[in-house]
């Protein structure tokens, strides 16, 4: 074989590896949510994306929270610079007036609005080293929920029953009684004059990269990572009608 040959050869080979690493390159550059300034923000962590381990991966937590929750940030974002109003009324106010809103936007708001109010509760309540229920919350599962045991037996029952994707929450009322639900896709509590006290994503992007399709080994593990403080101090707001998001 000639020099010039052997020179074709090669650069034809470096053509067919770029051509084939380009896809995944666009790939990557797509899932990533566009930054778009606005009045909506993604909470930052307040623990490391490795916390939850071996329970949630740090992988999953990063993509989760980077790109799955930034994406309705910037949805909500750039829906702002058309709808000013949506930035400043409180998150509480939309979700639970969506059929005020007019029909352009109520589809697109009643997804990502819902999906930025669940997302943060969710980072919210959960924490490395959260121990077990205790005090008025725990009392509270043992009067309306029949005790911790068969709460959370129920609990990741209704979640495994949610038909493709959604949320299962523990609502609370005012006054304190707790009560067992599911929302398909980014659906919230709120919007039914409801409050979540806490809640689990089914979603499967929430779990899959460790769990693939076992949905009720993610909803078992998840326990480990509530931060019950946390859902101590969201009680007692919900109790006294004053919890928000």
């Amino acid at each position: 074989m000639s020099f010039i040959s052997r020179r074709n050869l090669m650069l034809a080979a470096t053509g067919i590896a770029a051509f084939a690493a380009a896809p995944r390159i666009a790939f990557a550059q797509a899932t990533a949510p566009a930054a778009a300034a606005g009045p909506f923000s993604v909470p930052p962590l307040t623990y490391p994306t490795s916390a939850f381990e071996p329970h949630i991966d740090a992988k999953t937590m990063e993509i989760h929270h980077d790109r799955h929750h930034g994406a309705y940030v910037a949805n909500l974002n750039t829906l702002a610079k058309t709808h000013p109003q949506l930035g400043t009324s409180a998150v509480t106010d939309i979700l639970g007036n969506l059929n005020a809103l007019n029909d352009d936007i109520k589809f697109a708001v009643r997804n990502n609005l819902g999906g930025h109010a669940n997302h943060t509760m969710f980072w919210e309540i959960m924490g490395p080293g959260g121990g077990k229920p205790e005090g008025e919350v725990l009392a509270a599962i043992d009067k309306d929920l029949g005790g911790v045991e068969k709460f959370q037996n129920d609990f990741d029952a209704a979640g495994g029953r949610q038909f493709g994707s959604g949320w299962v929450f523990v609502t609370v009322a005012k006054g304190g009684k707790l009560a067992i639900e599911t929302r398909p896709n980014q659906d919230n509590p709120i919007m039914d004059g409801k409050r979540a006290l806490l809640g689990n994503d089914v979603w499967e992007h929430a779990y899959y990269l460790n769990y693939q399709n076992r949905r009720a080994d993610y909803l078992k593990a998840w326990w480990n990572t509530v931060n019950w403080s946390k859902v101590a101090e969201r009680y007692a707001a919900g109790k006294a009608g004053m919890l928000g998001v």
